[in-house]
């Protein structure tokens, strides 16, 4: 009797011999092929194999017809500019790719090898991480540079005793050229970390110039020159107007700061600006009468001169 009641169990627990084991979305696929005649031992792998192109593919033209216009979307709409585009573009598809090629794992059936793929992937990546951490570093804050977009390319930036125009922005490194032709490869942190000086930020820029003069000048009179000469240059702004100040009272000179501004700034136009107004100042003071004294020192004291005695020159003679 008890081997009567167990034999049905023994049947229906063990698989007949040219059964398959189907699992996942890719049973339908080897069903299929087994119809269309494929033997059951090629059923299953193709079948597996198939549904994880599909997937992939489905998952690639998902990217590309819905994830990217969304995304460009999203990145014209922060107004990022095109250098600053494509490599987020490159990000996305390699996330997409990657999600197709995980989510084809599981429905393919490859579950185990899916998951053994997320451990080594896991302890991989913990391994990197330590021995790239200054890339990631560099890689972070280029996103943060293309996210705040402290500044762009043509910039002209100053940071930590170095300036120059931006020529390139990547995810690890910027490239700045300096006003001596040479191209600066500075890693992003540097740029992130520290305060960035982004003069041509803005449409205006404001420059100042200290003018000296002598103690005995006419003060009034040496302002109204250096407003003037501001108020005749063709590329001085008018508003905000000229303005000059006493702001030292120096060992040799008398300090009056010029204040002037420009609009549209380049460094081409700062230099350009600044050394003609300078110079017009210059040559007024020269016509005016009033001098640009230069550093004296004044010594005190008293000074001995030793005079040769008389017959000296005897004495030594033999």
């Amino acid at each position: 009797m008890s081997i009567a009641g167990t034999a049905p169990v023994l049947q229906a627990g063990t698989p007949s011999p040219g059964s398959r084991e189907q699992s996942g979305a890719s049973a339908p696929v080897a069903d299929l092929l087994a119809s269309l005649g494929v033997p059951p031992t090629l059923a299953d792998p193709l079948g597996a194999a198939i549904t994880f192109v599909v997937v992939v593919a489905a998952f690639f033209l998902l990217g590309r017809t819905v994830v990217r216009p969304l995304l460009d979307r999203v990145l014209d709409a922060r107004g990022l500019d095109t250098h600053a585009k494509r490599p987020l573009r490159k990000i996305a598809n390699v996330v997409v790719v990657f999600a197709g090629i995980a989510v084809g794992f599981g429905l393919a059936g490859y579950g185990d090898f899916l998951q053994s793929l997320a451990t080594i992937a896991a302890a991989a990546t913990l391994a990197i991480g330590f021995a790239m951490q200054d890339v990631i570093k560099n890689f972070v804050a280029g996103i943060f540079i293309f996210t705040d977009k402290p500044f762009r390319i043509g910039d002209w930036i100053e940071w930590d005793g170095h300036s120059g125009i931006v020529e390139d922005i990547s995810f690890r490194v910027s490239r700045v050229r300096t006003f001596d032709n040479e191209l600066l490869t500075v890693p992003n942190s540097q740029l992130t970390d520290g305060v960035i000086k982004n003069p041509v930020a803005k449409d205006t820029l404001r420059l100042q110039f200290l003018f000296g003069i002598g103690y005995d000048d006419d003060i009034e009179h040496a302002t109204e020159i250096i407003v003037e000469e501001a108020e005749r240059h063709p590329d001085v702004l008018g508003d905000p107007a000229p303005s000059v100040r006493l702001t030292e009272l120096a060992d040799s000179y008398v300090g009056l700061k010029s204040r002037i501004w420009i609009a549209n700034p380049s460094r081409a136009d700062f230099v350009k600006i600044r050394g003609e107004y300078v110079t017009n100042v210059k040559e007024r003071f020269d016509e005016e009468g009033i001098e640009i004294p230069f550093p004296q020192r004044d010594l005190s004291g008293n000074v001995e001169l030793n005079t040769p005695v008389e017959g000296g020159a005897a004495l030594g003679d033999d």
